[in-house]
Parts: C-alpha cells; sequence; structure tokens
C-alpha cells in the first residue's frame, strides 16, 4: 500500500471492516469480489442482471441483494465496479442507491473508469451525508482481477483511502493514494493515454518488420531485452502476431476511456493528439466490426487497410 500524499500507515480501524457489498459483477467485478470472499469477508453482492448475482453467490457464499441500497445496508464499505458515469449514478444515488443504505463512516469505493467530474460530484454529495467517498479505477485488465493483482489509483480523504486500503489489497499489487477526490480517475487517464500510444507504436513496428520480411518473433524477443520494451510488447506482442484479439480489454471500453481523457484535456488546456488519433484508429476498428476484440487489435486494422478493406 502506497501513500503519495501522507506516506501514513493504516490504522488498525482497517482491520475490523468484515462486512463489505460489492456492485457490479461483470468481468471485472466478478473476480474481484470473488477475492473478497476468499479472504473471509462478508460479502453481498448486487447486479443489474439478477442472474449473475445469483451464480457468484453459489459460487462463493455470501448474499444477493435485490437493490444497491439493500446491498450497502451494514457494509463498512461498498465497492463499485460499473460501465461509466450515468452507471455509477445510477447505483450510487437515489431512493434505491447505496448512499441511501449506507451508514454514516461507511465508505464508498469506486473501480469504474468513469471521469474526474463525477468523482468530485459524489464525493461531495457523500460528504454531506456522513459518508465516504474514494475513486479507485484500477490496471491490470481482466487477468489482473482474476489473480488479484491489480494496480488501484485512488482520489479522496487520506482517512477514508486508510479505511479501505487493506481490504482492496485482496485484489490488488498495489494500492496508492494520489490526492483528492477525482485524482485517481485523472492518474487512469495517465495510464490510458499511455497505453494508446503503445499499442499503436507497437502495431507500427510488428507491421513494418513484417513488411521488411523480419522474423519478428525473434525480433521482439531480441529488442523486449532493450530499450524498446513494455508490457504491452511482453504480453500482446506475439499474440498480435499472430492475430488473436479475442480476449483482453475490448475497443468498445477503450474508446469509452479515451473519450474521457479527450474531454478531460478539454477542460484543462492539455494536447492530446497522438491520443486523439489513436481514439480515431479505435473508431476505425469498430467500423471493421473488432468492437469486442482487445486493444491490440490495432495491428488488425493496418492489416486490413494492406488488404483494401
Amino acid at each position: 500500500m502506497n501513500d503519495a500524499v501522507s506516506n501514513s500507515t493504516a490504522p488498525s480501524s482497517s482491520d475490523a471492516v468484515r462486512r463489505v457489498a460489492f456492485l457490479g459483477l461483470g468481468v471485472m467485478g466478478y473476480p474481484m469480489a470473488g477475492h473478497l470472499a476468499k479472504a473471509g469477508l462478508e460479502v453481498t453482492v448486487y447486479n443489474r442482471s439478477s442472474p449473475k448475482a445469483e451464480q457468484w453467490v453459489a459460487e462463493y457464499g455470501g448474499r444477493a441483494a435485490r437493490t444497491p441500497r439493500e446491498a450497502a445496508g451494514g457494509a463498512d464499505l461498498v465497492m463499485a465496479c460499473v460501465g461509466n458515469d450515468d452507471d455509477l449514478r445510477s447505483i450510487a444515488l437515489g431512493e434505491h442507491g447505496a448512499f441511501a443504505g449506507m451508514a454514516r463512516g461507511a465508505v464508498f469505493v469506486d473501480h469504474t473508469t468513469a471521469s474526474a467530474n463525477v468523482a468530485r460530484e459524489l464525493a461531495a454529495l457523500a460528504d454531506t451525508q456522513g459518508i465516504q467517498f474514494i475513486d479507485a479505477p484500477v490496471s491490470g485488465g481482466e487477468a489482473g482481477a482474476q489473480k488479484g493483482a491489480l494496480t488501484i489509483m485512488c482520489g479522496g480523504e487520506a482517512a477514508a483511502f486508510e479505511r479501505a486500503a487493506l481490504t482492496l489489497e485482496h485484489y490488488a499489487a498495489a494500492v496508492t493514494r494520489i490526492g483528492a477526490a477525482g485524482a485517481g480517475q485523472l492518474a487512469k487517464m495517465v495510464n490510458q493515454i499511455c497505453v494508446a500510444g503503445m499499442v499503436q507504436g507497437l502495431a507500427e513496428a510488428i507491421n513494418f518488420g513484417e513488411q521488411a520480411g523480419l522474423d519478428m518473433r525473434l525480433v521482439l524477443e531480441v529488442i523486449g531485452k532493450g530499450a524498446a520494451a513494455s508490457w504491452q510488447m511482453e504480453n500482446r506482442g506475439k499474440t498480435m502476431i499472430d492475430g488473436k484479439f479475442d480476449y483482453g480489454f475490448a475497443v468498445d471500453w477503450m474508446r469509452k476511456d479515451l473519450g474521457i481523457c479527450l474531454e478531460e484535456a478539454k477542460r484543462n488546456g492539455a494536447s492530446l493528439p497522438v491520443t486523439a488519433l489513436v481514439d480515431q484508429f479505435y473508431g476505425d476498428v469498430q467500423a471493421l466490426g473488432g468492437n469486442r476484440y482487445d486493444t491490440s487489435s490495432l495491428i488488425w486494422r493496418l492489416r486490413q487497410l494492406k488488404a483494401g478493406r
């Protein structure tokens, strides 16, 4: 656990967390909630599609709730992992939302990749109700969620972070507080900007090498020991060569994330020319039918262009 702001150690009260709720059992949330159950915590889950929640309970135990409010009742921590800003508001707010069921002092931890604005909005609303809010987007993909090895970037008050951090470590390799509310989401934007540029660069490099007649498996093995090495090269290079894109982080999700980055850049004045261009390239992949392909499918776009499609 790291706290880039206070560098403080989580207090013993974190050890007292026993009852948690998890809202959203998609490809990420399902295994994340599972790690909490395996750790011996009392877990109540909610999912918009109730059969998925019932499946989770059959596999891990715990309890399924009919509404986010019901799931949050009596929980020390409420975790959420849903699709976007609107999804997040729908499970957090309103008569049946989680905020309405949370006890004073409880912490809402949002793992959704969403905007910094919604994080600040919900943090302010939580404060008026005597509860706490942490924006805590994750990096590591489905594999990281299954292995319990995610990287979590957090924004929010230090006390709330300290209350939640040890519990988050059940499905994370690193949990770090970046700053105030919204800082976690901003850090995730930085992450996605980096990923977009690296994947496009790797796609162009492999395509170039193939056109030059090189053995690209051998080339990646060689340059992977030097300055060009990256997670993307190590984990996606060979599958890009093989044209395998049926796993990992989907293009539709990446476009959603890059849209958030570009919108934030308009607000803060940052220039993102490469990110904007790669976003357009992912749009091309969608137009070609690759919506659910992994983000490494940028090389597929280049191959389709060469084929005149």
